[in-house]
C-alpha cells in the first residue's frame, strides 16, 4: 500500500512518506489556482454580462453564454476522469488547462454573441477537466487519512471565488472592459501550467484499451438533455411542452443505453463496479443534494437581500460571507479531526442536521427579518455544508482502488454539478411561480405586468416602482424564498438519511511517525 501512495508523491524521496516534499506544496498551490479558475469564471462573467450584451447585442441568446459553458463542462467531466485513469493524470490535466486558456482567449476576442457562445463551450470543455484533475491528483498525491488537513484550503478557495467573483468581475469590467473578464484567466492559468509542468511527478500511464466512443456519445447526449431540461424548463419552454418532453425522452433513453453499454464495454467511461461500494453510492447522492442546496442558496440569498433588505448588488458576494465563513471554518475542523482520528461518519450526519435546520430557518425570513438574523441563519446552513463539501469527495475516493481514482473523482463532481443544475431549475421555478402569484394577488394587473417578463428585478429597477408595487414585490420575494428554502429543507432530509447508512471504513494511508 505504501508503494502505491508514495511513488506518486515525489521521485526524489521514495520510502519517506512522513514529510511532504516542498514540490508537493508547490503542486498544491498550482492545483488551487486551477480550481479557482474553474469556480471563478462564471461569477466574474455573470457581472460583466450586461456590458457584453450592450456591445455585442444578441440579448435573446444571453442565457446560452452560461448554458453553453455549463453543458460543455458537465458533458466533459466524466470523460476527463476516465482519460486521466487511462493515459496519466498529468498529461490530461495540462491538456484541460490549455483548452480552458484557449477558450478564454477566444472568448475575449469574440466579435458577436454567436462566437462568444461557441468559445465559451470550448472554455467549458477545458473547465470540465480542471476540477476533476485537481481532485484526482490530490487523490494520487495524498493518502485519504492525511487529505482532510487540506480540506480547509479547498473550502477557502471556494469561499474566495464566491465572495470575490462578483467584486472582481465588476472592477475588471468597469476599469478594463468586459474582455478582460476572460483575459484575466491567461496569466493565472500560465502560472498553474508552469508549476504543474515543472514540479508534478506522476507515473506515466499508457492504456492499450481504446476509448469507449459509444459510451462517450450516449453519456454526453444524456447529460446535455438533462441540463437543457433544467435550464429551459419553465423559462424558455413550459414544463409540459413538446420540446421539454422530447428532451426528457432523449435523456432517459440515452442514459439507460449508457448504463447497459457500460456492462459490455471493454474500457467503460464509468465502470459500474465503483457503485457496488455502498459508501461511494451514498456519497454520490449526498454530493448531488449538496449541489442542489448550495447553488440554490447562493442564487436566492443575494436576491432576497437586495430586493427585501435593500443591499447593494455590487457587494452581492459579501452578502454570502456568513454562510461561506462558517463553511470554511467547519470544513477545516472536519478535515483536522478526520486526519487526526480517522473518523468521519459523524460529519455527514451533523452536516445533514445543520443543513435541514439552516434551510428551515432561512424559509422563515420575511420583510421584517434583519441582516443580523439572516446572517445567523446563513451561518447554520454554511456550517452544515462545511461538514459535507470535502468529506463527500474524501470518502468517495477512499471507496475505490487507485486505478479508478479519476472516474471516482469525476463521477462525484458530475453528481454535484447535476445537483446544482436541478437545484437552480426547480427552486427557481418554484420561486418565480410564487413571486408572480403574490404580485398578482397584492398588486393586481400592475403586479402581473411587472413580473410578466421576469420575476427578478435589480435594485435600480425596484427603486423606480411605485411604493405600493415595491412593497408588494418585497412580500412576493419573501414568499418565493420561503417556498424555495422550504423545498430545500425537505430535500436535505435525504442527506441525513443517506449519512446514517455510511459505513466508516478506515481511511487508507494513516499518518506515519516522523523520524
Amino acid at each position: 500500500m505504501a508503494d502505491t501512495q508514495t511513488a506518486v508523491t515525489a521521485q526524489e524521496a521514495p520510502g519517506k512518506p512522513e514529510k511532504k516534499p516542498k514540490s508537493v506544496r508547490v503542486v498544491l498551490l498550482a492545483l488551487m489556482i486551477a480550481m479557482m479558475l474553474a469556480m471563478l469564471d462564471n461569477m466574474i462573467v455573470g457581472t460583466a454580462m450586461p456590458t457584453i450584451v450592450g456591445e455585442l447585442g444578441g440579448l435573446e441568446h444571453l442565457s446560452w453564454v452560461v448554458t453553453g459553458y455549463t453543458l460543455a463542462t458537465a458533458a466533459a467531466t466524466p470523460i476527463w476522469g476516465k482519460l486521466g485513469d487511462m493515459y496519466g493524470r498529468k498529461a490530461t490535466f495540462l491538456t484541460s488547462i490549455v483548452i480552458f486558456l484557449i477558450g478564454s482567449a477566444l472568448s475575449g476576442m469574440a466579435q458577436n454573441m454567436g462566437q462568444l457562445i461557441g468559445f465559451r463551450a470550448v472554455q467549458g470543455l477545458g473547465a470540465g477537466g480542471l476540477m476533476v484533475g485537481v481532485m484526482a491528483i490530490i487523490g494520487d498525491l495524498i493518502p485519504p487519512r492525511e487529505r482532510g488537513k487540506y480540506q480547509g484550503m479547498m473550502a477557502g478557495v471556494m469561499a474566495l471565488a464566491m465572495i470575490g467573483g462578483p467584486l472582481v468581475g465588476g472592477t475588471i469590467t468597469d476599469n478594463w472592459g468586459w474582455r478582460w473578464s476572460f483575459y484575466i484567466n491567461l496569466p493565472l492559468g500560465a502560472v498553474a501550467l508552469a508549476l504543474v509542468t515543472a514540479v508534478l511527478h506522476l507515473p506515466k500511464k499508457r492504456s492499450k484499451a481504446g476509448i469507449d466512443y459509444l459510451g462517450v456519445v450516449l453519456l454526453t447526449v444524456g447529460i446535455t438533455s438533462i441540463v437543457l431540461v433544467t435550464t429551459w424548463g419553465g423559462t424558455e419552454y413550459a414544463w409540459t411542452s413538446a420540446r421539454i418532453m422530447e428532451l426528457i425522452g432523449i435523456g432517459v433513453a440515452s442514459l439507460i443505453g449508457f448504463v447497459f453499454w457500460q456492462t459490455k464495454a471493454a474500457e467503460p467511461v464509468v465502470p459500474l463496479h465503483i457503485f457496488r461500494s455502498r459508501n461511494f453510492t451514498l456519497m454520490s447522492l449526498i454530493g448531488f443534494i449538496t449541489g442542489f442546496v448550495m447553488f440554490g442558496a447562493t442564487l436566492f440569498l443575494p436576491l432576497y437581500q437586495q430586493s427585501v433588505q435593500g443591499a447593494s448588488a455590487t457587494n452581492s458576494g459579501l452578502l454570502l460571507l456568513p454562510m461561506l465563513g462558517a463553511m470554511l471554518v467547519t470544513s477545516m475542523i472536519a478535515g483536522r479531526v478526520t486526519t487526526n482520528s480517522g473518523r468521519y461518519k459523524v460529519f455527514p450526519i451533523v452536516g445533514g442536521v445543520l443543513m435541514i435546520v439552516g434551510l428551515y430557518l432561512l424559509s422563515l425570513m420575511d420583510t421584517g427579518t434583519t441582516r443580523l438574523t439572516s446572517g445567523l441563519y446563513m451561518a447554520v446552513l454554511g456550517a452544515g455544508m462545511g461538514c459535507l463539501m470535502q468529506i463527500t469527495m474524501l470518502v468517495a475516493q477512499n471507496s475505490v482502488e487507485m486505478k479508478d481514482m479519476g472516474v471516482a473523482s469525476s463521477s462525484t463532481t458530475l453528481f454535484r454539478t447535476l445537483g446544482s443544475s436541478f437545484g437552480v431549475a426547480i427552486m427557481g421555478a418554484l420561486f418565480n411561480h410564487r413571486v408572480q402569484d403574490v404580485m398578482a394577488e397584492r398588486a393586481g394587473a400592475l403586479g402581473k405586468g411587472i413580473t410578466e417578463k421576469s420575476a427578478q428585478l435589480d435594485a435600480a429597477s425596484l427603486a423606480k416602482l411605485p411604493a405600493a408595487a415595491r412593497e408588494a414585490y418585497q412580500h412576493a420575494v419573501s414568499a418565493g424564498t420561503h417556498s424555495a428554502f422550504l423545498l430545500g429543507a425537505v430535500i436535505a432530509v435525504l442527506v441525513l438519511i443517506a449519512s446514517l447508512f455510511v459505513k466508516e471504513v478506515p481511511l487508507k494511508g494513516g499518518p506515519q511517525k516522523s523520524s
